[in-house]
């Protein structure tokens, strides 16, 4: 398979998108940074009850996960709001490119 036809992977830790290696294992992590986090992550859980890969959330990253979700949510109703109402297709455009804007948000909750 070529670097080409793969499908775009994300950084294990923070989610971003990786550049595509022409040669060699493929990248795990973006950044330098984001593998020293999870290798510290996964230290951090060793000889505990938590599983490995279990994601842990402070109430304020919780908190502000669930808010970006809401938004996506509203996002979307409005969408349906505006085709309900034959808007104009500039409106429409406009509201999937804030939904997609959120939707990208929301997928980075690290």
């Amino acid at each position: 398979m070529t670097a080409a036809s793969r499908k775009p992977v994300s950084c294990l830790w923070c989610g971003r998108e990786l550049a595509s290696a022409e040669i060699g294992r493929r990248r795990r992590y973006c950044r330098q940074s984001c593998r020293q986090r999870a290798y510290e992550q996964r230290n951090a859980v060793k000889g505990t009850s938590i599983p490995t890969d279990a994601v842990v959330l402070t109430a304020d990253a919780a908190s502000a996960l669930t808010d970006r979700i809401f938004e996506v949510r509203c996002a979307a109703e409005d969408i349906a709001s505006a085709v309900a109402e034959d808007a104009d297709r500039s409106v429409l455009t406009a509201l999937a490119d804030r939904l997609v804007a959120l939707a990208r948000d929301a997928e980075r909750f690290r």
